[in-house]
């Protein structure tokens, strides 16, 4: 199995979830960032703005999960460099991270990954899964775990957040069980709530209090987001825009049936980090 992008959270966490189940796997890297590779992954050095090495790094495999980095501009060139390595390598089958409501014209980086799937809609010979995640809810954690919550929109629109590692088991099937790989899965948590309900849960669980506190989207994006590209930071301040007039909700229903169990709650995944 190939892992694209397998340094990052989401990469990592598909690698383990498949490395459970005593499935060898490849991932790529960057160019000489091999060390970044996790243990027990092969690693394969590939240029994903140019392609440089993938055909080598799908060689042999029998599945692959594609996913491009965050809010990256050429997401869409990436799924046709993708789709070609994929062609020439005769890979059997492929699972695209997408995104949740990819069609919402609010959110450029959504739009984008809309036309990627498009893309391997198109020009895939191998069977094609697309999975939609809503927002993690392990985002949200590093903050909580501060004890401060700072937002960009308002902390009263609704998400259905879901847990990373629930994200990465339904990667796993969905790469190993050819019962499973119907075209699309939405993957959304088990509970719509606000930014301030899941705070206030938090503060439960933790036995300590939690502060939410409200910025401008301008004020993010001189503080928090002042490193980030230009573009990148634009997509995002829209993507607040979209959050700011109704959340990012979607249905349990697919992951639940995927993992066979309810998804997991934010409270759990609170509790489960231990402080």
């Amino acid at each position: 199995m190939l892992v694209v992008g397998v340094a990052g959270k989401t990469g990592r966490a598909v690698a383990a979830a498949l490395r459970r189940r005593r499935v060898p796997v490849r991932g790529t890297v960057r160019p000489d960032r091999a060390d970044d590779t996790p243990h027990g992954v092969e690693p394969a050095e590939v240029d994903l703005d140019t392609g440089d090495g993938l055909e080598a790094a799908l060689a042999g495999c029998r599945a692959a999960y594609h996913l491009a980095p965050n809010v990256h501009p050429d997401e869409v060139g990436m799924a046709r460099r993708f789709a070609a390595a994929a062609t020439a390598t005769g890979l059997p089958h492929a699972v695209l991270h997408s995104v949740l409501h990819p069609e919402d014209r609010r959110m450029p980086h959504h739009l984008r990954k809309a036309a990627a799937e498009q893309v391997l809609r198109e020009r895939l010979p191998a069977s094609l899964v697309v999975l939609r995640p809503c927002a993690y809810q392990e985002n949200l954690l590093p903050q909580v775990l501060a004890g401060e919550v700072v937002l960009p929109y308002s902390p009263d629109a609704p998400f259905t957040a879901v847990a990373l590692d629930d994200v990465a088991e339904a990667a796993a099937k969905v790469l190993l069980d050819p019962a499973s790989r119907r075209a699309t899965y939405d993957l959304a948590g088990p509970q719509a709530l606000s930014t301030r309900e899941m705070v206030e849960q938090a503060a439960e669980v933790l036995g300590r209090p939690v502060a939410v506190r409200v910025v401008t989207p301008s004020a993010w994006a001189t503080g928090p987001g002042a490193g980030l590209p230009p573009r990148a930071r634009d997509d995002l301040v829209q993507m607040f825009a979209a959050y700011d007039e109704d959340g990012l909700v979607g249905d349990p229903a697919d992951l639940a049936t995927l993992l066979g169990r309810r998804p997991t709650r934010w409270s759990e995944t609170v509790a489960a980090s231990g402080r």
